[in-house]
């Protein structure tokens, strides 16, 4: 079996390496030095979505957002023009659900099968291959791709119907983005009051205040350390996503809307960059307070 990967970025490249550390043939697009690097590991190269696709018999695409993946899959020299009757494609961007919905539709006048099939951890589980995958789409499609996925991540979840794998990232992204929130006004809180952040920190984390998010992020703002695991960027556009659809189908998010105000604030302030755990700053600035360790 042979695999084409499109997007060789920040997540995309440690994804694809372990593809071919997991013994599996690769096709990569040749188009920045990411590929080259691979070729070293031992990939093969296309110039186009549309000669990938007619070289492989799943392709896997890992791309900032919708409009790419429509240009990528849908547009001219695209991978639906390439793409021979059961090829299946595994879309493991983080979009929009009626944008995976669009695009199956599209692919299946072709014969070409698709899951949505989004992920969490960002680029350190990237790199480590233990990253969480929620999939969208026919059941027997997931079944036929699992050992595919699980080459990369930790957790591999069918979710159910195309789309509803996007639909899990969203609300993911929403828990993330409200308990970093969540933890930032705390942590804020106790600082301006004289108590040492990290002492709370090592107080809450075994009760029920205690998270994956937590543990991930509040040491790393007490050390100052902004670097991006996920950047403020990603969130905004996921959240983005997320207010979209919320939007299409009547549900209000109050919680979701008000920290995606937030974040665009630190956007404004020349923050987009940096990781999502910067939303701490954001209170920091209010307060006139910044959370350290001692």
């Amino acid at each position: 079996m042979k695999i084409g990967f499109i997007g060789l970025g920040i997540m995309g490249k440690p994804m694809s390496k372990h593809l071919l550390q997991a013994g599996y043939k690769l096709v990569v697009l040749e188009r920045n030095k990411s590929a080259e690097e691979l070729v070293a590991a031992g990939a093969e190269v296309a110039s186009s979505p549309k000669s990938l696709a007619e070289q492989v018999d799943i392709i896997i695409t890992m791309l900032p957002n919708y409009p790419q993946v429509k240009e990528v899959v849908l547009g001219k020299d695209g991978v639906i023009e390439g793409a021979k009757q059961g090829t299946i494609l595994i879309d493991m961007s983080s979009i929009a659900p009626l944008v995976s919905q669009e695009i199956a539709e599209k692919l299946a006048e072709k014969g070409i099968e698709m899951l949505d099939a989004p992920v969490s951890g960002g680029e350190p589980k990237a790199i480590e291959g233990t990253l969480s995958v929620m999939v969208g789409g026919k059941k027997e499609i997931f079944d036929k791709c699992y050992l595919i996925m699980k080459a990369m991540a930790a957790s591999v979840v069918h979710t159910g119907k195309i789309g509803a794998g996007n639909v899990t990232k969203l609300a993911n992204q929403i828990i993330v983005a409200i308990n970093i929130a969540a933890m930032s006004e705390a942590l804020v809180l106790a600082s301006k009051a004289g108590v040492e952040p990290e002492l709370v920190y090592q107080a809450i984390r075994g009760g029920l205040a205690g998270s994956t998010v937590l543990d991930a992020k509040a040491l790393l703002v007490m050390d100052r350390k902004f670097d991006p695991g996920f950047r403020i960027n990603l969130h905004i556009k996921d959240l983005s996503n997320v207010l979209e659809t919320s939007h299409e189908i009547g549900v209000p998010l109050p919680l979701t809307t008000a920290v995606m105000e937030m974040m665009q604030s630190l956007k404004t302030d020349g923050m987009g960059e940096d990781d999502h755990g910067s939303l701490i700053r954001y209170y920091e600035k209010m307060a006139k307070v910044e959370v350290n360790r001692k």
